[in-house]
């Protein structure tokens, strides 16, 4: 997922900079796909929370019942907790980045866009 959202995003930036683009199309696709993308974060989202939630009970069992033997299923818990929060904060700030690319496509179509101060041109 990782490279397939590098690679898109890749895309949409050179599609903003070609002036041969149909940009009513490109926007009406961005906006299919932040949808996808939208679901995946959600998705990722719960896991890595059930992950989070799943290795706090492990270690607080470890703590209560002071036993030894949970202790290596912890750690694999903990490194797959850092690898999940990893992948999401690259999801969550990717993700940011292409509102801002929607943004952009929306001013090309429309001459407008939320950041614009001054309102429709």
């Amino acid at each position: 997922m990782t490279q397939y959202l590098t690679r898109y995003r890749e895309y949409i930036l050179a599609c903003l900079e070609d002036g041969n683009c149909d940009y009513r199309q490109l926007l009406d696709y961005h906006t299919e796909k932040l949808h996808q993308f939208q679901h995946e974060r959600l998705i990722h989202w719960l896991v890595t929370m059930l992950v989070g939630i799943c290795t706090v009970m492990l270690f607080t069992a470890i703590a209560v019942w002071q036993t030894v033997v949970l202790i290596p299923l912890a750690l694999i818990l903990l490194v797959l907790l850092c690898f999940y929060l990893k992948h999401y904060y690259f999801l969550e700030n990717t993700v940011q980045l292409l509102y801002k690319d929607y943004d952009a496509i929306y001013r090309k179509v429309w001459g407008f866009s939320q950041e614009d101060k001054d309102g429709p041109v």
